[in-house]
């Protein structure tokens, strides 16, 4: 009788821990916090029924029934090539190692920042969604260094291969579909794999650039001297134009002088054509003694027109008398006897 109370009692103890046990397990699995930074997935007999995302506490039906599983909403950060350990870089050069669109080997590394966007997808749409990140990071790098050439990814090149990169991986992931998004990438260092390949890629560029400064000195002597060449075309064309018009002026003004000149000749044939005659050789011999000579027979007369110049000119003015009577009077004629005439 006394072993038959010892048993009921033992298993009214044991069962009175279990339902403890069992109350305790409903009362600690029916409530479940979210912090700001995480989102919640709430999975019933294991099939996802709905993604949390608002901080705080939160209520469920106990385990097993329903069960929670958190993940991080900040961003992360996947490191392609290298690996920081204890305040170390180690480098993977064989997983940088990659050949260039002009048939070049660099070594390539970069940082991409990516976020899990959709909880159920990330948890069951592939077993490991970081390393389908990583490979993927890697076919994508890849095949934008192989479209570039060596020159624009070692220098100016790097930007525009970030921008492809990161639009080729993105498209990459939402083929995939597991659930992450891609917010940057960064590349870390593009450099060729050993010194003497960096030397002589250095002399190249040296080169290049050395190139390009001759040729840049080059276009600034020649816009110069084309400048000077069109100063000087439009300075020539100016006088041209100036001899022109003065040349023209000055025919219309002979022609003008020649054709008065025509008038009086037709008029006085004679007097005009005798004056031509020693305009012409004054212009010819501006130092000649010119007479003017008549021959009528034995007796030559002639005229010294530049002794009468000479004579004219020595003469003073002689002063007028306001007081004096202006008479008019014929003048005697010279008379000249001689042989043969009269002076003309």
């Amino acid at each position: 009788m006394i072993r038959i109370v010892s048993l009921k009692r033992i298993y009214t103890i044991t069962g009175l821990v279990f339902l403890i046990l069992i109350v305790g397990i409903v009362a600690i699995s029916t409530w479940y916090t979210v912090d700001e930074s995480d989102q919640a997935v709430i999975m019933t007999f294991g099939k996802v029924e709905e993604t949390i995302t608002e901080p705080g506490l939160h209520v469920k039906l106990p385990w097993p029934i329903q069960s929670v599983e958190k993940l991080s909403k900040e961003t992360f950060s996947l490191k392609f090539g290298y690996k920081e350990e204890d305040g170390e870089v180690k480098d993977y050069p064989s997983e940088t190692k990659m050949i260039t669109g002009d048939e070049n080997i660099v070594l390539a590394d970069l940082v991409v920042q990516w976020k899990i966007t959709d909880p159920p997808k990330y948890l069951y749409n592939a077993e490991d969604p970081e390393k389908i990140l990583y490979d993927t990071t890697s076919a994508a790098l890849r095949s934008i260094i192989g479209s570039t050439k060596i020159d624009d990814a070692l220098t100016s090149g790097k930007a525009q291969i970030e921008a492809d990169v990161r639009e080729l991986l993105s498209q990459l992931m939402k083929k995939y579909d597991v659930g992450i998004s891609i917010s940057a990438v960064k590349l870390q260092d593009v450099e060729l794999p050993n010194e003497e390949v960096r030397k002589a890629f250095t002399n190249v560029t040296d080169a290049r650039e050395t190139a390009n400064t001759k040729k840049n000195e080059a276009d600034k002597y020649e816009n110069k001297r084309m400048n000077e060449a069109v100063g000087e075309k439009d300075a020539i064309l100016s006088q041209a134009n100036g001899d022109k018009a003065a040349r023209t002026e000055s025919a219309r003004g002979d022609v003008a002088v020649f054709e008065k000149l025509y008038s009086e000749y037709k008029d006085n044939k004679g007097i005009t054509k005798d004056r031509l005659i020693i305009e012409t050789l004054e212009g010819v011999l501006p130092n000649a003694e010119i007479y003017i000579m008549n021959d009528d027979g034995n007796t030559m007369k002639y005229l010294p027109l530049r002794s009468l110049e000479k004579e004219e000119t020595k003469k003073p003015p002689v002063p007028e008398d306001p007081n004096a009577e202006t008479k008019t009077e014929n003048p005697p004629e010279e008379k000249a006897t001689g042989e043969g005439g009269t002076k003309q």
